[in-house]
Protein backbone atom coordinates (compact mmCIF):
# COMPACT_ATOMS: atom_id res chain seq x y z
CA UNK A 1 0.00 0.00 0.00
CA UNK A 2 1.09 3.42 -1.06
CA UNK A 3 0.55 6.52 1.27
CA UNK A 4 -2.07 8.91 -0.13
CA UNK A 5 0.16 12.19 -1.40
CA UNK A 6 -0.76 15.13 0.36
CA UNK A 7 2.06 16.62 1.54
CA UNK A 8 5.00 18.16 0.32
CA UNK A 9 7.79 17.65 2.21
CA UNK A 10 11.63 18.48 3.12
CA UNK A 11 13.80 15.42 2.56
CA UNK A 12 14.96 15.27 5.81
CA UNK A 13 13.86 12.89 8.59
CA UNK A 14 14.16 14.18 12.19
CA UNK A 15 14.51 10.44 14.14
CA UNK A 16 15.26 12.66 17.79
CA UNK A 17 14.32 15.44 19.27
CA UNK A 18 15.44 17.94 22.45
CA UNK A 19 14.12 21.46 23.17
CA UNK A 20 14.43 23.52 20.35
CA UNK A 21 16.55 21.03 18.13
CA UNK A 22 15.83 18.17 15.91
CA UNK A 23 18.35 15.50 14.83
CA UNK A 24 18.29 13.94 11.56
CA UNK A 25 19.94 9.98 11.03
CA UNK A 26 23.35 11.49 10.19
CA UNK A 27 23.48 13.36 13.43
CA UNK A 28 23.18 16.86 12.39
CA UNK A 29 21.06 19.02 14.75
CA UNK A 30 17.89 21.41 13.00
CA UNK A 31 17.25 24.59 15.33
CA UNK A 32 13.11 24.09 15.42
CA UNK A 33 11.48 27.41 15.05
CA UNK A 34 8.32 26.14 13.66
CA UNK A 35 7.60 23.63 15.96
CA UNK A 36 5.45 21.17 13.56
CA UNK A 37 2.84 23.98 12.92
CA UNK A 38 3.25 25.70 16.55
CA UNK A 39 2.57 22.33 17.81
CA UNK A 40 5.71 21.85 20.09
CA UNK A 41 4.76 24.18 23.54
CA UNK A 42 7.70 22.93 25.85
CA UNK A 43 10.55 21.64 23.63
CA UNK A 44 10.39 18.74 22.02
CA UNK A 45 10.89 15.59 24.30
CA UNK A 46 11.02 17.30 27.76
CA UNK A 47 11.29 15.06 30.30
CA UNK A 48 8.99 15.74 32.81
CA UNK A 49 6.08 14.97 29.70
CA UNK A 50 7.95 11.81 28.48
CA UNK A 51 7.70 10.32 31.55
CA UNK A 52 3.84 11.31 32.64
CA UNK A 53 2.97 9.67 29.40
CA UNK A 54 5.13 6.75 30.36
CA UNK A 55 3.55 6.22 33.79
CA UNK A 56 0.46 6.19 32.32
CA UNK A 57 0.75 3.89 29.59
CA UNK A 58 2.28 1.73 31.96
CA UNK A 59 -1.08 1.58 33.97
CA UNK A 60 -3.66 1.84 31.43
CA UNK A 61 -3.49 3.30 27.54
CA UNK A 62 -7.32 3.50 26.81
CA UNK A 63 -10.92 3.43 28.10
CA UNK A 64 -14.39 5.05 26.46
CA UNK A 65 -15.81 7.76 28.41
CA UNK A 66 -18.44 4.97 29.26
CA UNK A 67 -16.67 5.05 32.90
CA UNK A 68 -14.50 7.54 35.15
CA UNK A 69 -11.42 9.13 33.71
CA UNK A 70 -10.39 11.42 37.02
CA UNK A 71 -7.46 12.52 34.75
CA UNK A 72 -10.04 14.26 32.93
CA UNK A 73 -10.85 16.76 35.92
CA UNK A 74 -7.53 17.31 37.00
CA UNK A 75 -6.49 18.72 33.35
CA UNK A 76 -9.65 20.84 33.85
CA UNK A 77 -8.91 21.89 36.91
CA UNK A 78 -5.48 22.96 36.21
CA UNK A 79 -5.85 24.46 32.40
CA UNK A 80 -8.72 26.83 34.18
CA UNK A 81 -6.40 28.06 36.65
CA UNK A 82 -3.96 28.47 34.65
CA UNK A 83 -5.81 30.13 31.82
CA UNK A 84 -7.75 32.58 34.05
CA UNK A 85 -11.08 30.71 32.72
CA UNK A 86 -12.15 28.62 35.44
CA UNK A 87 -15.85 29.02 35.42
CA UNK A 88 -15.61 27.57 31.96
CA UNK A 89 -16.45 23.96 31.10
CA UNK A 90 -14.14 21.62 29.07
CA UNK A 91 -15.37 19.16 25.90
CA UNK A 92 -12.31 17.52 25.28
CA UNK A 93 -11.82 15.89 21.79
CA UNK A 94 -8.59 15.14 19.28
CA UNK A 95 -7.75 17.83 16.97
CA UNK A 96 -8.09 21.82 16.01
CA UNK A 97 -10.92 21.16 13.60
CA UNK A 98 -12.73 18.68 15.75
CA UNK A 99 -12.99 21.29 18.40
CA UNK A 100 -14.30 23.94 15.97
CA UNK A 101 -16.91 21.44 14.74
CA UNK A 102 -17.96 21.01 18.13
CA UNK A 103 -18.01 24.89 19.13
CA UNK A 104 -20.19 25.33 15.90
CA UNK A 105 -22.15 23.10 16.51
CA UNK A 106 -23.21 23.98 20.53
CA UNK A 107 -23.66 27.37 19.21
CA UNK A 108 -26.14 26.43 16.56
CA UNK A 109 -27.88 24.22 19.34
CA UNK A 110 -28.30 27.34 21.71
CA UNK A 111 -29.63 30.02 19.18
CA UNK A 112 -31.06 27.38 16.72
CA UNK A 113 -29.82 29.33 13.90
CA UNK A 114 -27.18 28.34 11.37
CA UNK A 115 -25.81 31.36 9.68
CA UNK A 116 -22.07 31.59 10.50
CA UNK A 117 -19.16 34.65 9.87
CA UNK A 118 -16.22 34.18 8.85
CA UNK A 119 -13.29 36.36 7.95
CA UNK A 120 -10.95 36.93 4.99
CA UNK A 121 -7.65 34.64 5.00
CA UNK A 122 -9.09 32.55 7.80
CA UNK A 123 -8.23 29.00 8.50
CA UNK A 124 -10.09 26.41 11.11
CA UNK A 125 -9.62 23.08 9.42
CA UNK A 126 -10.57 20.88 6.58
CA UNK A 127 -13.43 18.79 8.23
CA UNK A 128 -16.81 19.66 6.83
CA UNK A 129 -17.97 22.55 9.30
CA UNK A 130 -14.32 23.84 9.79
CA UNK A 131 -13.66 23.81 6.47
CA UNK A 132 -16.73 26.18 5.46
CA UNK A 133 -15.97 28.81 7.74
CA UNK A 134 -12.67 28.76 5.96
CA UNK A 135 -11.82 31.42 3.70
CA UNK A 136 -10.25 28.78 1.06
CA UNK A 137 -12.76 27.75 -1.59
CA UNK A 138 -9.49 25.41 -2.47
CA UNK A 139 -10.53 23.13 0.59
CA UNK A 140 -14.04 22.59 0.20
CA UNK A 141 -15.71 19.62 -2.30
CA UNK A 142 -19.03 20.09 -3.66
CA UNK A 143 -20.43 18.39 -0.71
CA UNK A 144 -19.29 21.72 2.05
CA UNK A 145 -22.18 23.84 0.95
CA UNK A 146 -20.84 27.26 2.06
CA UNK A 147 -24.31 28.99 1.62
CA UNK A 148 -24.89 29.26 5.35
CA UNK A 149 -21.55 31.25 5.76
CA UNK A 150 -20.15 34.92 5.05
CA UNK A 151 -17.05 36.44 5.27
CA UNK A 152 -16.43 39.99 6.60
CA UNK A 153 -12.36 41.81 6.22
CA UNK A 154 -10.69 41.28 9.21
CA UNK A 155 -10.83 44.58 11.39
CA UNK A 156 -13.72 46.03 9.44
CA UNK A 157 -15.98 47.14 12.57
CA UNK A 158 -18.86 48.26 10.45
CA UNK A 159 -19.06 45.64 7.86
CA UNK A 160 -18.63 42.75 10.68
CA UNK A 161 -21.26 44.49 12.88
CA UNK A 162 -23.60 45.12 9.89
CA UNK A 163 -24.02 41.52 8.91
CA UNK A 164 -24.48 40.42 12.77
CA UNK A 165 -27.13 43.36 13.24
CA UNK A 166 -29.35 41.78 10.34
CA UNK A 167 -30.34 39.39 13.66
CA UNK A 168 -29.56 35.86 12.25
CA UNK A 169 -25.76 35.08 12.62
CA UNK A 170 -25.60 31.64 14.71
CA UNK A 171 -21.77 31.93 15.46
CA UNK A 172 -18.92 34.63 14.64
CA UNK A 173 -15.71 32.59 14.33
CA UNK A 174 -12.22 34.15 14.51
CA UNK A 175 -8.69 33.28 15.06
CA UNK A 176 -7.01 34.78 17.86
CA UNK A 177 -4.43 35.47 15.73
CA UNK A 178 -4.48 34.56 11.86
CA UNK A 179 -1.48 31.91 11.94
CA UNK A 180 -1.59 30.32 8.10
CA UNK A 181 -2.85 33.38 6.67
CA UNK A 182 0.19 34.88 7.48
CA UNK A 183 0.43 36.43 11.21
CA UNK A 184 -2.90 39.07 11.14
CA UNK A 185 -3.83 40.18 14.31
CA UNK A 186 -7.23 41.07 15.28
CA UNK A 187 -7.45 44.79 16.34
CA UNK A 188 -8.38 45.49 20.25
CA UNK A 189 -11.53 47.72 19.45
CA UNK A 190 -12.19 44.79 16.62
CA UNK A 191 -12.32 42.16 18.87
CA UNK A 192 -14.45 44.37 21.93
CA UNK A 193 -16.79 45.30 18.58
CA UNK A 194 -17.59 42.05 18.09
CA UNK A 195 -17.94 40.83 21.72
CA UNK A 196 -20.88 43.74 22.39
CA UNK A 197 -22.37 43.21 18.91
CA UNK A 198 -22.77 39.41 19.54
CA UNK A 199 -24.36 40.49 23.24
CA UNK A 200 -26.71 42.50 21.43
CA UNK A 201 -28.12 40.30 19.07
CA UNK A 202 -27.67 36.98 20.84
CA UNK A 203 -25.25 35.93 18.48
CA UNK A 204 -22.13 33.26 19.63
CA UNK A 205 -18.38 34.33 19.64
CA UNK A 206 -16.48 32.00 19.03
CA UNK A 207 -12.28 32.13 19.37
CA UNK A 208 -10.46 29.94 17.75
CA UNK A 209 -6.95 29.66 19.90
CA UNK A 210 -5.67 26.23 18.08
CA UNK A 211 -2.56 27.77 16.70
CA UNK A 212 -2.19 31.56 19.18
CA UNK A 213 -3.42 30.05 22.50
CA UNK A 214 -1.60 28.18 25.13
CA UNK A 215 1.09 30.41 26.06
CA UNK A 216 2.30 31.87 22.24
CA UNK A 217 1.57 35.40 22.18
CA UNK A 218 2.40 35.67 25.63
CA UNK A 219 -0.82 35.94 27.61
CA UNK A 220 -2.16 32.34 27.80
CA UNK A 221 -4.85 33.33 25.23
CA UNK A 222 -4.45 35.92 22.39
CA UNK A 223 -8.28 37.51 22.93
CA UNK A 224 -6.79 38.39 26.65
CA UNK A 225 -5.07 41.40 25.28
CA UNK A 226 -8.51 42.60 24.38
CA UNK A 227 -9.93 42.03 27.83
CA UNK A 228 -13.34 40.07 26.09
CA UNK A 229 -14.70 36.51 27.34
CA UNK A 230 -15.40 34.56 24.19
CA UNK A 231 -18.76 32.28 24.41
CA UNK A 232 -16.53 29.50 22.98
CA UNK A 233 -12.79 29.10 23.07
CA UNK A 234 -11.08 26.09 20.72
CA UNK A 235 -7.73 25.08 21.74
CA UNK A 236 -5.37 21.82 20.30
CA UNK A 237 -1.61 22.10 18.39
CA UNK A 238 0.69 23.17 22.03
CA UNK A 239 -2.25 21.50 24.50
CA UNK A 240 -0.74 18.30 23.48
CA UNK A 241 3.59 18.89 22.89
CA UNK A 242 3.11 16.35 20.01
CA UNK A 243 0.27 14.11 21.72
CA UNK A 244 -3.28 14.30 19.36
CA UNK A 245 -5.39 16.50 21.70
CA UNK A 246 -7.80 19.38 21.85
CA UNK A 247 -10.46 20.91 23.71
CA UNK A 248 -13.63 23.09 24.24
CA UNK A 249 -13.80 26.19 26.55
CA UNK A 250 -17.58 26.54 27.37
CA UNK A 251 -19.13 29.57 28.61
CA UNK A 252 -21.34 29.08 31.32
CA UNK A 253 -24.48 30.10 29.18
CA UNK A 254 -24.44 26.82 28.04
CA UNK A 255 -26.53 23.90 29.23
CA UNK A 256 -24.89 20.37 28.78
CA UNK A 257 -27.57 17.30 27.54
CA UNK A 258 -26.29 13.85 27.08
CA UNK A 259 -26.10 12.70 23.27
CA UNK A 260 -25.45 16.54 22.31
CA UNK A 261 -21.63 15.86 21.79
CA UNK A 262 -19.39 12.87 21.74
CA UNK A 263 -15.92 11.22 21.03
CA UNK A 264 -14.70 8.02 21.01
CA UNK A 265 -10.78 8.95 21.92
CA UNK A 266 -10.83 12.86 23.17
CA UNK A 267 -10.13 12.58 26.98
CA UNK A 268 -8.07 9.34 27.23
CA UNK A 269 -5.58 8.63 29.43
CA UNK A 270 -2.30 9.30 27.31
CA UNK A 271 -4.13 12.78 26.32
CA UNK A 272 -4.64 13.88 29.44
CA UNK A 273 -1.22 12.62 31.04
CA UNK A 274 -0.02 14.68 27.85
CA UNK A 275 -1.94 17.87 28.52
CA UNK A 276 -1.36 18.15 32.28
CA UNK A 277 2.51 17.36 32.02
CA UNK A 278 2.11 20.98 29.18
CA UNK A 279 1.05 22.85 31.91
CA UNK A 280 2.48 22.27 34.95
CA UNK A 281 5.58 23.16 32.72
CA UNK A 282 4.34 26.10 31.38
CA UNK A 283 3.59 26.84 35.32
CA UNK A 284 6.74 26.09 36.64
CA UNK A 285 9.16 27.20 33.60
CA UNK A 286 7.27 30.42 33.33
CA UNK A 287 7.06 29.62 30.09
CA UNK A 288 4.49 32.16 29.06
CA UNK A 289 6.51 35.08 30.49
CA UNK A 290 9.68 34.04 28.40
CA UNK A 291 7.14 33.47 25.36
CA UNK A 292 6.77 37.68 25.42
CA UNK A 293 10.15 38.35 26.21
CA UNK A 294 11.94 36.60 23.35
CA UNK A 295 9.40 37.34 21.13
CA UNK A 296 9.29 40.82 21.74
CA UNK A 297 13.19 40.94 21.25
CA UNK A 298 13.15 38.98 18.58
CA UNK A 299 10.36 41.11 16.52
CA UNK A 300 12.38 43.67 17.51
CA UNK A 301 15.64 42.61 16.29
CA UNK A 302 13.80 41.39 12.91
CA UNK A 303 12.34 45.04 12.48
CA UNK A 304 16.68 46.49 11.98
CA UNK A 305 16.68 43.71 8.98
CA UNK A 306 15.95 46.35 5.36
CA UNK A 307 14.82 43.64 3.36
CA UNK A 308 11.79 42.39 5.31
CA UNK A 309 9.37 44.71 4.46
CA UNK A 310 7.03 43.62 7.50
CA UNK A 311 7.04 41.94 10.86
CA UNK A 312 3.72 40.46 12.68
CA UNK A 313 2.61 39.17 14.98
CA UNK A 314 2.85 38.65 18.91
CA UNK A 315 5.46 36.61 21.66
CA UNK A 316 6.24 33.44 19.73
CA UNK A 317 3.62 33.44 16.61
CA UNK A 318 5.68 35.96 13.83
CA UNK A 319 5.38 36.51 10.35
CA UNK A 320 8.01 38.21 8.40
CA UNK A 321 6.79 39.55 4.65
CA UNK A 322 9.62 39.75 2.30
CA UNK A 323 9.19 41.30 -1.69
CA UNK A 324 9.65 37.82 -3.39
CA UNK A 325 8.73 34.70 -2.47
CA UNK A 326 10.31 33.16 1.01
CA UNK A 327 10.86 29.56 -0.54
CA UNK A 328 14.28 30.41 -1.62
CA UNK A 329 15.49 31.73 1.93
CA UNK A 330 13.73 28.67 3.67
CA UNK A 331 15.29 26.34 1.41
CA UNK A 332 18.83 27.74 2.24
CA UNK A 333 18.30 28.40 6.07
CA UNK A 334 17.60 24.88 6.29
CA UNK A 335 20.57 23.73 3.77
CA UNK A 336 22.99 26.12 4.87
CA UNK A 337 22.08 27.08 8.27
CA UNK A 338 20.04 24.16 9.40
CA UNK A 339 16.89 25.87 10.78
CA UNK A 340 13.28 25.17 10.43
CA UNK A 341 11.04 28.27 9.68
CA UNK A 342 7.06 28.01 8.57
CA UNK A 343 5.45 29.07 5.21
CA UNK A 344 1.97 30.68 4.63
CA UNK A 345 -0.91 30.82 2.53
CA UNK A 346 0.79 34.18 1.46
CA UNK A 347 4.23 32.81 -0.40
CA UNK A 348 6.01 36.51 0.40
CA UNK A 349 5.55 34.97 4.26
CA UNK A 350 7.97 33.27 6.68
CA UNK A 351 6.66 31.98 9.45
CA UNK A 352 7.96 31.81 13.11
CA UNK A 353 6.18 29.60 15.72
CA UNK A 354 9.02 27.99 17.82
CA UNK A 355 8.69 26.20 21.21
CA UNK A 356 8.09 28.48 23.96
CA UNK A 357 11.60 27.55 25.73
CA UNK A 358 13.14 29.34 22.90
CA UNK A 359 16.96 31.59 24.51
CA UNK A 360 17.83 34.27 23.23
CA UNK A 361 21.25 33.09 21.78
CA UNK A 362 19.21 30.99 19.69
CA UNK A 363 16.79 33.50 18.78
CA UNK A 364 20.28 35.58 17.70
CA UNK A 365 21.61 32.59 15.81
CA UNK A 366 18.53 32.59 13.23
CA UNK A 367 19.29 36.77 13.03
CA UNK A 368 22.26 35.66 12.16
CA UNK A 369 21.55 33.38 9.73
CA UNK A 370 19.15 35.35 8.32
CA UNK A 371 20.93 38.67 7.50
CA UNK A 372 23.72 35.60 6.12
CA UNK A 373 21.18 33.87 3.49
CA UNK A 374 19.98 37.93 2.56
Amino acid sequence: MNLFDVYPIINIEPVRGEGCYVYDRSGNQYLDLYGGHAVISIGHSHPHFTNRIAEQLQKIAFYSNSVEIPQQQQLADILGRVSGCNDYSLFLCNSGAEANENAIKLASFRNGRKKILSFGRSFHGRTHGAAVVTDNPAICAPINCRDHVVYAPLNDIDDAVDIISKGDVCAVIIEGVQGLAGIYCPETEFLKALRTACDRYDTDLILDEVQSGYGRTGNFFAFQYADIRPDLITVAKGMGNGFPVAGVLIHPKYTARHGMLGTTFGGGYLACAASIAVLEVIEQETLIENALKIGNYLIEQLKTIPQIKEVRGRGLIIGMEFAESVAPLRDRLIREHRIFTGASSDKHVMRLLPPLTLKQKQADVFVDSLKSVL
